[in-house]
């Protein structure tokens, strides 16, 4: 059983797109559609998600856009890196009762592709440090320890020494770099991938405000105060669908602190009494909870539903029974497989935060509804 997955998963790593057919035990799935993607990544032992997720969408943008191919890889820390220092301010202007963590939520990745560019990983792989992989925790420790005492001291942002640490840590940033024998600056390169961070939106589901209009998403990573667009939950699982089927890809912040959200056996089902997470292999057909808006927002209410990753989905698949997931690609690397899980139609309609698109995915009278032009 094992090895069959392996095999899969080896084909879908191929071109970066899935095969059209792949199965493991009690599940066959059938590949509806699944747009290209660039190579899985690894946040490793950081809080980063929001941009290893929006920046692999960003890259499928450009893939989409005919810009680039999908071995473009695109440097997460020259966003990370700036968005420190963006958030460092505003915890010294709140008096240190900002939110200093790392973790955000996509729009803040598309807020420094408009204000500061992109660069790619080569020019810029932010380790300047012993490790292979990323490892912030003596970053983020030094750099919560100088803000403190800035707000303590009261003399103004510590710019230049944020932008020590952030040096010390990550390196210091290039001028210029090239990609493709070509120099460009981070904004040129933006400008050359096609990518522009208005034409992005946040939508999600929630029945404490009203449907159609935007309202500001009450989760600590929203710290900077943006608004997303509220739907009713069916057509915000039709938006993702349509935008999938027309070529799109979707970011996604969802819940993935269930025993039911199981990575490591590539598979996300709404059923609250099964602990797959803990399960060596899957070990039967799960049979899943009825979702509906009520339920949702009654997980949201309690906190049961809480604000925990992102990731990016790339396509969907469905089931021998006809039931829909999602194609899931996470980056906790190509380990255990190949960094990929089907998250079901169900799970995703109970445990989704809110997804962004390119507004173009979004249909004529979906952009009316929201009026967006």
């Amino acid at each position: 059983m094992k090895k069959i997955f392996i095999v899969a998963a080896a084909l879908f790593l191929s071109a970066g797109v899935f095969a059209q057919q792949t199965s493991f035990p009690f599940y066959e799935f059938t590949i509806v559609k699944n747009n290209p993607v660039t190579a899985v990544k690894n946040q490793a032992a950081t809080g980063t998600c929001w941009c290893f997720a929006t920046t692999s969408f960003l890259e499928s943008e450009a893939v989409r856009k005919k810009a680039a191919d999908t071995s473009l890889d695109l440097s997460e820390m020259f966003t990370v890196r700036q968005e420190y220092i963006r958030r460092g301010a505003d915890y010294y202007y709140r008096r240190g009762k900002g939110r200093q963590g790392p973790g955000g939520i996509s729009h803040q990745a598309t807020y420094w592709l408009d204000k500061a560019g992109l660069m790619t990983e080569e020019a810029y792989h932010g380790i300047n440090y012993d490790s292979e992989t990323h490892n912030h925790r003596a970053l983020q420790k030094e750099f919560d320890d100088l803000m403190d005492q800035a707000v303590k001291e009261k003399k103004g942002v510590p710019y230049e020494k944020m932008n020590e640490i952030l040096d010390k840590y990550l390196g210091k940033v290039p001028e210029t770099f090239t990609y493709n024998g070509k120099e460009y600056t981070p904004m040129s390169f933006k400008e050359a991938l096609k990518l522009d961070g208005s034409d992005y939106v946040e939508i999600t589901s929630f029945t404490h405000h009203p449907y159609y209009e935007k309202f500001i998403i009450e989760i600590p990573d929203n710290w900077d105060m943006a608004s997303s667009y509220n739907v009713p939950l069916d057509e915000l699982d039709e938006i993702c669908t349509r935008a999938l089927d027309n070529g799109y890809t979707v970011a996604w912040d969802a819940d993935m602190s269930e025993i039911y959200f199981a990575h490591n056996n590539h598979l996300a089902v709404f059923c609250p009494d099964e602990n797959i997470r803990g399960a060596k292999a899957i070990e039967k057909r799960y049979v899943e909870k009825p979702i509906d808006a009520d339920i949702r927002q009654a997980m949201w209410n309690d906190f049961t539903t809480s604000d925990d990753h992102l990731m990016h989905i790339t396509g969907y698949a469905k089931d021998q029974e006809g039931v829909k997931y999602y194609i899931v690609k996470n980056s906790w690397g190509p380990n255990n497989g190949d960094g990929y899980l089907y998250v079901s139609e169900s799970y995703f309609k109970a445990k989704t935060i809110q997804i962004m698109i390119h507004k173009d995915a979004l249909s004529k009278a979906m952009k009316k509804k929201l009026h967006i032009r």
